[in-house]
This record gives C-alpha cells, sequence and structure tokens, in this order.
C-alpha cells in the first residue's frame, strides 16, 4: 500500500520514523512519500519536504511567514492528490494537518488517519467537528482522551504512548532506568526558535547559581550551535551535545525542560524537573490561559496523572527567582525529589509498555483491511 504521512516537528517525526518502521513489518510492499525529517528518511521513502521548512510558532511568525505557509499547504495538497496514497497519516501538528484533513476528504482521494491526536480538549474543542468529518480514524496516544472523545461521540484507538518505546530503544533495550545523582543538569529549551530564544537564557542563569553542578544543553535537531550561543549568558560555562537528548538525561540529576513531549520523556526517564515556559507580556498570558485553556495543566506529565506532579512554570510565574526555588527542591536532598520519583512510577504504570508503533500498525491495517 502507499502511505503519505505528515509530521511538523522533531517529536514528529521521530514517531512517524518508528510508526513506518512497524508498517514495513505489516505491509512488505508498503510505500512511502512524506513531510518529515531525517529519521523518517532513513526509513526509506520520499521525503517531499523538512519539516524545519514548515515549523513556526506563535502569531506573529506566522503571520510574517503565512505566504510560506500556504504555499506549502497548496504544494502538500497537489503531491498528495498527484500521488494518490491509499492512506493520509497525520502526526499532530494540527494547524497544517487538519487543513490538509480537510482537503483529502473533500476531494475523497484515500482515508485519512490521525495519529498523535490534536490537543483539542487542552483548547479549540470546536475542532472535533472538523475531526468528525474529515478524519477516518484516530489513533491516541494519551490514555485519557479515549472518554473525552468518546463523550463528544467519536469513538478512538488508544494505542500507548510511543515515548516510552523511543526511550527504551534510546537507552538500549532491556537496559534498566534509573535516578542519577550526578552533579549534572540538563537544559532542554525546547525544538523550535522560538522556545530556546524565549526561555534559555533564565533556564541557564538559573540552574547556573548551583555552582556545584555542570550545565548540559539538550541541541535539539536543525537548530546550529551558533543560534543556542546567542542566548547562553556572557561567564555561564555550559556544554552543548546534539543527537544524546536521553544519554544526557540519565547523567543528569534533575533537568530544567520546555514543555512538550521531552516532559514525558524526562518522566519516563524517572529524571526529577521543572517545566518552564517563559511568554512575553505574561500576565496577559495567564489570564488568557485561565479564559481559553480547558484543562489545568500544560505538561503531559501532569495530564496524565491528572495531578501537578511537576512543577510549571508558565508565563509570568517563569522567573529565575521561581526557578531557583523549585530546582533546589528536586536536586539531591531536595525536599520535593523522593516524591516527584515516586509519582513518576505511578504515572509510567498508567502509560504502559512498550509497543505503541507496533500496536498503531496493527490497528491501522486492521481498519484498512476492513
Amino acid at each position: 500500500m502507499k502511505y503519505y504521512l505528515i509530521a511538523g516537528e522533531a517529536s514528529g517525526d521521530l514517531h512517524a520514523s518508528n510508526l513506518m518502521k512497524s508498517l514495513q513489518k505489516e505491509d512488505a510492499e508498503a510505500e512511502f512519500r512524506f513531510y518529515g525529517g531525517d529519521k523518517m528518511a532513513a526509513v526509506g521513502g520520499t521525503l517531499v519536504k523538512h519539516y524545519s521548512e514548515l515549523a513556526f510558532m506563535g502569531f506573529i511568525p506566522v503571520l510574517l511567514h503565512l505566504p510560506t505557509i500556504l504555499k506549502n499547504m497548496r504544494k502538500c495538497k497537489e503531491d498528495i492528490a498527484k500521488w494518490n496514497p491509499d492512506v493520509v497519516i497525520l502526526i499532530d501538528y494540527p494547524g497544517f494537518n487538519l487543513d490538509i484533513a480537510k482537503y483529502v476528504h473533500k476531494h475523497k482521494i484515500s482515508k485519512v488517519y490521525y495519529y498523535i491526536s490534536p490537543k483539542i480538549w487542552a483548547w479549540k474543542e470546536y475542532r472535533i467537528k472538523n475531526i468528525r468529518r474529515d478524519v477516518d480514524e484516530l489513533f491516541s496516544i494519551l490514555p485519557f482522551e479515549v472518554e473525552w472523545f468518546a463523550d463528544r461521540h467519536y469513538p478512538i484507538h488508544y494505542v500507548g504512548n510511543p515515548c516510552v518505546d523511543a526511550v527504551y530503544k534510546g537507552v538500549q533495550e532491556g537496559k534498566s532506568i534509573t535516578t542519577s545523582n550526578n552533579k549534572q543538569i540538563a537544559i532542554l529549551a525546547g525544538s523550535r526558535r522560538q522556545e530556546i530564544k524565549d526561555n534559555l537564557r533564565m533556564m541557564l542563569e538559573a540552574a547556573s547559581t548551583f555552582k556545584d553542578y555542570k550545565l548540559v544543553i539538550a541541541g535539539a535537531p536543525n537548530i546550529d550551535v551558533d543560534f543556542y550561543k546567542r542566548f547562553i549568558p556572557q561567564g555561564i560555562d555550559v556544554e552543548i551535545r546534539f543527537g544524546q537528548t536521553y544519554e544526557i538525561l540519565q547523567e543528569s540529576c534533575a533537568a530544567l525542560v520546555t514543555s512538550g513531549t521531552a516532559t514525558l520523556e524526562t518522566a519516563i526517564l524517572r529524571v526529577p524537573q521543572v517545566v518552564c515556559y517563559y511568554l512575553t507580556a505574561g500576565k496577559f498570558f495567564s489570564w488568557l490561559r485561565g479564559v481559553l485553556l480547558k484543562v489545568r495543566y500544560i505538561s503531559l506529565v501532569n495530564l496524565v496523572i491528572n495531578e501537578e506532579i511537576v512543577q510549571e512554570l508558565v508565563a509570568d510565574q517563569m522567573t529565575k527567582e521561581n526557578v531557583i526555588k523549585h530546582l533546589r527542591d528536586i536536586l539531591p536532598e531536595g525536599s520535593r525529589r523522593q516524591k516527584m520519583l515516586d509519582d513518576y512510577e505511578r504515572m509510567n504504570r498508567i502509560l504502559g509498555g512498550p509497543g505503541a508503533s507496533e500496536r498503531a500498525a496493527k490497528e491501522m491495517m486492521k481498519c484498512l483491511k476492513g
């Protein structure tokens, strides 16, 4: 069969690549064409557009790059129609992918499957109408989504969380995951330039107050080292390493993490963390969050367990003083460290074990053949 996949960022590239490998096991004649990244390209098929050309974040950057975004959408639609796949598989990235789903459904080109649901339970709940209309099957990676969608009369498939697969493969299958007490703090400042620009400097200023600790930045794919250096305050000694996020986390006793998939990966690896997400006009965004967001938390760790087990410092709550305070609490001998580690165990039991990609591929094949 012919599979057209669309992933718009680094985490989507990773999870899509693992899904592609699993689809190959189920379908020996699988052909892939995709918008994605290096990991998907390594599996095989045709990379039409790299996600680095798609990832615009925030109102102003999106507005400034709107002609490029619209051009990419148009080219993608034309490419799908020309290639005529058996199924289009969308991976997260809702602003782009839901528009593609609408086009594919309207023109009856192929089935539309969504892997890694748009987080419409957090905001933009109205998008459920588009999903009901345009998406044939949705494959969820968060257990609480099953009930949420069922309450809105849209049954979905829960396949487990691919972060579990990615982490265990990243640290070698079968190797035990243990908590480090090394005097090292990991800095994960996001995968997008805007996130790094907004968060990295303050994260480093806070972490550097703990003089006995080594600081290591986990570099994101497709972000060059010179971009990071622009936001490293003078006099702060920090190492930048690329392609070694899991290794860096395993070597570290604590982490400062920008919200996203990385918060879940950090928890799976049992590394105590503080979630940091600075936004300009913080007080306004804090107010807006209360108005627009339909959930209490922004980190996947807290959402999975439905408790604030990791501290979230968002918008005006992210100050250097707050980061220092909460980081101190989770360092070795810190007052909240053991409680967080215990809560991680509960979260990991809820997520379940590895195998999400394989289960998703099997479910997709069952639906396609059905």
